[in-house]
C-alpha cells in the first residue's frame, strides 16, 4: 500500500538513500497491475523487459554514486500513440494492431536520458478521437473511483493508471482536452503544455496544429518535474521552441504567487455546470483566495464558437493525417481478402475494417470541409474565428495572469451513457477546447486531493489557464493550492 503515498520527490529520496531499489518498486507496480487492472483496463500492453532493464540501470547509477535525475527509476505509463522503439504503438486502432515503433519519440528519448522506467502502453480512444476511452478498438477503460463510469478521454488509460496507483506518472496527449478532461474525471493532475513547449515528434498525429504531449501525476509538483524534463528544443519538430523555464517551475515563491491576478470568465460559469462541479469550483476558489491572489471577472465572448470551430479544424487535419494508414505500410496486412482487387479497393477494404466508427465519422467530416466548394465556407471561416478566440485571450491577459475555470461540465458519466449521442459526448470538452485553439498552457487540478473526490464520491477538477510559455504561473499557483488541501 506504500505505492499510494509515493510522489516523485519521495521516490527519489528513498532511491538515493537506498531505502529501496527501483527494481523492487517496479516489481510491486507490476504486481498491483496484474492484480487490479482486469477491473480498470488502463493498459493495452506491459513492457516488462524494458522496465526491468531500465530499473536496473537506475539502481546501478545509484550504486556508483552518480548524480541522478529526479525521474531516475520513476515508473511511468505511456499513452499508446507515443512511440517507444521496439514496442507496440496501436493508437487504439485495429489498423495499427501489429505495428511496432521503429524509433523513439523525442519525449521518450528525453525520459530515457533521465533514466525513467516505462511500465507499459495505455489505452486510448482510437487515434485519440473521443472523450471517454469508449472508442478504443480493444477495450473500455474504467474509472478507478467507480468502475461503472468512464475515465474520460482520449487519454483515459493514462489517467486511470495514475489514479489507480499503477504508475507514479504517465504521459498523454491533449488535442482538445484529452489530458485535462480525464484528469478531472479520475481525480489526478493533468497538464496541457503550451503549443511548441514539448516536441510532438514521434506522437501519432491527430490534428497537428492542436496536439500537445503532457503528464498525468498525483501532485502538481510532480507534473512540474516531468514537464521540466521534456520541455526542451527539438530540431525534429519545426514548432518546437527553446526552453524558457527556470527554477520557478519547481521552486515557486509565495510572494510571486500572491501577485497573480486571476480572471473568472463569465462564459464558463453557466447553467451547463452540474451542481457537484459548481460546488467544487466554489471550494477551490475560496482556497485560492486564501493564498492572497486577487480575482476579477472577465469575458471571452468568442468562447461560444470554440466547439464548432474545433470540430471543423480537427476533422480536417485528422483526415489528412490519417490518410497514410491503409493497412499495408504500417504493421502487418490486415488479412482481408483482397485477391483480384484494384489498389483503391484494397485501401477501401482495409480502412473500412481497420477504422472504427469515430475515425470514420471524423474522416468524412474532414474530407467534406476541405472539399472543393466547401473549403472557404467551413475551414477558412473556422480559422478566422479561431483567430478571434485567440485575440480574446490576448486581450484578457493584459489585465490578468491566470484564468480560473471548470475543466468539465459534469463528473464522470456512466459507461454507455453518451455512446449513441456524439454531440453530447463532444460537449464534454467544451471548457478545454479553447486553450488548444489558442495554444495556451492549462492544468486540471483535483478540488481536494486528500479525498477520493467531491459530491457523490466522484472527483471534480478545476482548470488554470496561463499565458503562452507561462506554465510556471499555473503550476506555481497549483503547488501552493495543494498545500492547503
Amino acid at each position: 500500500m506504500y505505492l499510494h503515498n509515493l510522489t516523485i520527490d519521495k521516490f527519489h529520496e528513498g532511491l538515493v538513500n537506498k531505502e529501496f531499489r527501483a527494481l523492487d518498486v517496479v516489481h510491486d507496480y507490476f504486481a498491483r497491475i496484474e492484480d487490479k487492472d482486469h477491473e480498470i483496463r488502463a493498459f493495452l500492453n506491459l513492457t516488462k523487459d524494458l522496465a526491468f532493464k531500465q530499473a536496473e540501470e537506475a539502481d546501478l547509477a545509484v550504486e556508483r554514486g552518480e548524480e541522478i535525475s529526479l525521474l531516475a527509476g520513476v515508473p511511468m505509463a505511456i499513452k499508446d500513440n507515443i512511440l517507444i522503439k521496439g514496442e507496440q504503438a496501436t493508437a487504439g486502432s485495429r489498423i495499427l494492431e501489429n505495428y511496432k515503433a521503429a524509433y523513439d519519440s523525442t519525449v521518450i528519448s528525453f525520459l530515457k536520458k533521465s533514466k525513467a522506467v516505462f511500465l507499459g502502453k495505455t489505452n486510448l480512444d482510437e487515434f485519440a478521437m473521443g472523450s471517454s476511452t469508449e472508442n478504443s478498438a480493444f477495450q473500455v477503460s474504467r474509472n478507478p473511483h467507480d468502475t461503472t463510469r468512464v475515465t474520460g478521454g482520449s487519454s483515459g488509460g493514462s489517467a486511470a493508471a495514475v489514479a489507480a496507483h499503477f504508475a507514479l506518472a504517465s504521459l498523454g496527449s491533449d488535442t482538445g482536452g484529452s489530458i485535462r478532461q480525464p484528469a478531472a474525471l479520475c481525480g489526478v493532475v493533468g497538464l496541457k503544455t503550451t503549443y511548441g513547449a514539448v516536441s510532438r515528434f514521434g506522437l501519432i498525429a491527430l490534428a497537428s496544429s492542436l496536439d500537445q504531449i503532457g503528464p498525468f501525476t498525483r501532485t502538481v509538483r510532480d507534473s512540474a518535474i516531468v514537464f521540466s524534463e521534456i520541455a526542451k528544443k527539438d530540431s525534429l519538430d519545426s514548432t518546437s521552441c527553446p526552453p524558457v523555464y527556470g527554477s520557478e517551475l519547481l521552486e515557486p515563491k509565495l510572494e510571486d504567487i500572491k501577485k497573480l491576478r486571476v480572471g473568472i470568465p463569465e462564459e464558463y460559469f453557466t447553467g451547463d455546470l452540474s451542481s457537484e462541479v459548481a460546488e467544487g469550483l466554489e471550494v477551490a476558489k475560496r482556497k485560492l483566495e486564501s493564498l492572497g491572489v486577487s480575482f476579477t471577472k472577465i469575458s471571452l465572448p468568442h468562447t461560444k464558437y470554440a466547439l464548432s470551430v474545433y470540430y471543423i479544424i480537427l476533422p480536417a487535419e485528422a483526415s489528412a493525417n490519417l490518410a497514410r494508414f491503409d493497412g499495408l505500410r504500417y504493421g502487418k496486412d490486415l488479412k482481408q481478402k483482397t485477391e483480384g482487387l484494384k489498389l483503391a479497393d484494397i485501401y477501401l477494404k482495409n480502412r473500412s475494417y481497420g477504422f472504427g466508427p469515430e475515425p470514420k465519422r471524423r474522416n468524412l467530416i474532414g474530407t467534406f470541409v476541405l472539399s472543393s466548394g466547401y473549403y472557404d465556407a467551413y475551414y477558412t471561416k473556422a480559422q478566422k474565428v479561431r483567430r478571434l478566440i485567440k485575440q480574446d485571450f490576448d486581450e484578457v491577459f493584459k489585465s490578468v495572469d491566470v484564468i480560473f475555470a471548470p475543466t468539465t461540465p459534469t463528473t464522470a458519466f456512466k459507461i454507455g451513457e453518451k455512446a449513441q449521442d456524439p454531440l453530447s459526448m463532444y460537449l464534454s470538452d467544451i471548457f478545454t477546447i479553447p486553450a488548444n485553439l489558442a495554444g495556451l498552457p492549462a492544468v486540471s487540478i483535483p478540488v481536494n486531493s486528500s479525498l477520493p473526490g467531491t459530491g457523490a464520491g466522484l472527483p471534480v477538477g478545476f482548470q488554470l489557464i496561463g499565458k503562452q510559455f507561462c506554465e510556471a504561473d499555473i503550476l506555481g499557483l497549483g503547488q501552493f493550492y495543494e498545500k492547503l488541501s
